[in-house]
């Protein structure tokens, strides 16, 4: 049995930062932020404020969807996703598996030779601390880079040739390899513990005891960890939050 962390995390495991794409025009006179994907999780977007958009890729093809306050948009493994900044586009990011997703679950379009080389690729998309006085300069080279990569595939997709996208995907996925015992661990301890807790919760109340884990009933808040980094996609608050 998998068991929930002393302090409960939030519905499901998930987790979330708030973000305001970046600003900085890329080559294609396109202002936000690095194009990317995930690998095992499903991510979504709440708007709060202001407009933009969010253009992904995936066996749809290439998509760009507005988004404006009120808007909800969400993609699943595998969709290399661009958030654009229109006006003050400003969202709050819901992450599966505890943040897995601002915890290494990402893979930036990168031209594949930084793919295919995991040092050379690390070294890309490594930024300093958020002190630096390079850090700026620093993730928008990053961006630029994955710009770079990501017009490649875009332009394959909207030519009707799937195959460079295809590969990108797979060359993410044996990039992330090593890394998958490390994340069914935060899984184990995030969103399954949740699950497997609610399962337990109904197995007391369909035997009249649910009284016994609701006496451990409980409320909770925080506030950001840091403010103002610099995310994959724009800046970025960020939250601490029980995980497991």
């Amino acid at each position: 049995m998998v068991t929930l962390p002393s302090t409960p995390p939030l519905p499901g495991g998930i987790a979330l930062s708030h973000l305001s794409p970046y600003d900085w025009q890329a080559a294609d006179g396109v202002c936000g932020g690095s194009p990317h994907l995930h690998l095992v999780c499903t991510e979504a977007y709440v708007v709060t404020g202001g407009t933009g958009s969010v253009q992904t890729l995936s066996p749809d093809g290439y998509r760009e969807l507005p988004l404006q306050a009120g808007t909800v948009a969400w993609f699943t493994p595998g969709t290399v996703h661009r958030m654009v900044q229109g006006e003050d586009l400003r969202i709050t990011v819901l992450m599966q598996n505890s943040g897995l997703p601002e915890a290494g679950d990402a893979v930036f379009t990168f031209p594949s030779d930084y793919l295919d080389d995991p040092d050379r690729y690390a070294a890309a998309a490594t930024l300093p601390p958020l002190d630096s006085p390079d850090i700026e300069a620093a993730a928008r080279k990053r961006r630029d880079l994955a710009v770079e990569g990501y017009l490649t595939l875009r332009e394959s997709l909207r030519a009707g040739d799937p195959v460079p996208y295809r590969a990108f995907q797979e060359a993410a996925a044996r990039l992330v390899a090593p890394k998958a015992a490390a994340w069914r661990g935060i899984w184990e301890r995030g969103a399954l513990a949740a699950a497997q807790q609610t399962g337990t919760q109904l197995d007391a109340l369909a035997t009249g005891t649910g009284g016994d884990y609701l006496a451990t009933a409980t409320a909770l808040s925080t506030d950001p960890l840091r403010l103002g980094g610099y995310g994959m996609c724009g800046r970025r608050d960020e939250y601490q939050l029980p995980s497991g």
